[in-house]
């Protein structure tokens, strides 16, 4: 029986062979994150991932020419939205609204692959580094614009993006507003390859596939340490690994992984 999808307002999900994949649907705003039920529908996504044990993979992907525009200026410049009011009153917005969303997404058991189809902008570009891996149409730009508008990343960009590229890198582009192409987004190291506008969700779907294939239990197991490294102590990490060990030991998938191993090799 095949699982029961979550309801969406303004993103379309589906699910086959293990991998779900998540298409932010508002293309009349460029997909922004405010103004829109995007940011309930990937939290309800995330829970959703989280509980069904048919998902190995999850792809983030954007309809129409953008990935995710961010925030909506229009609001912004209107004062209306989720950037009215008070400075006590936009901050409680900020946390019960799209502050919720790294949290959420850093706590997704399964890879999560961006497929980074157009402009990723502000809180769009932070959507996407909150990803596992990023792929990148020829029509992607991504720019961690938000002082070009006076304000800060108040999503937690500022936190995703030094860790995947370097204080340094980040703070450049984060002090400068500046919008780069997807290829100097792989050679920055934001985009792990970079493919022609329609062959993106191919190559995309691929690599989740090569990764839904692997045993699915120790591949959310291998995420959550890979996500746990670099705040642990060696001591403590390897205490951990040791646990998860364990449990992939006493997992029927493991001896079926050996098998197959085995009968592979004895084939050669």
């Amino acid at each position: 029986m095949s699982p029961t999808l979550p309801a969406l307002t303004d993103a379309r999900l589906s699910l086959e062979g293990r991998v779900a994949t998540l298409t932010l649907d508002r293309h009349d705003v460029r997909n922004a994150l405010t103004g829109t039920a995007l940011v309930d529908d990937i939290l309800a996504v995330a829970d959703w991932v989280n509980a069904c044990e048919a998902v190995s993979v999850l792809v983030i992907t954007g309809a129409g020419s953008a990935f995710c525009a961010g925030g909506n200026v229009k609001d912004m410049a209107e004062r209306g939205g989720d950037f009215e009011g008070s400075v006590a009153e936009v901050a409680d917005r900020y946390r019960r609204g799209i502050q919720r969303l790294p949290l959420a997404l850093q706590g997704v058991e399964v890879p999560i692959i961006a497929a980074v189809n157009g402009p990723a902008i502000g809180a769009g570009f932070d959507l996407a580094n909150m990803a596992d891996l990023r792929l990148a149409s020829r029509m992607a730009r991504f720019g961690e614009t938000f002082l070009n508008l006076g304000i800060i990343p108040g999503d937690g960009g500022a936190w995703f993006l030094q860790r995947l590229i370097g204080y340094q890198r980040a703070f450049e582009l984060t002090l400068t507003g500046r919008v780069i192409d997807a290829e100097q987004a792989r050679d920055y190291g934001i985009v792990l390859e970079v493919t022609e506008p329609e062959a993106l969700m191919d190559r995309a779907q691929a690599l989740a596939g090569q990764i839904a294939a692997q045993p699915p239990r120790a591949t959310r197991l291998t995420k959550r340490l890979m996500k746990r490294a670099d705040r642990m102590a060696l001591p403590d990490f390897l205490d951990l690994c040791a646990t998860f060990q364990g449990m992939c030991h006493n997992e029927p998938e493991h001896l079926d992984a050996v098998h197959a191993m085995l009968e592979t090799m004895a084939r050669k």
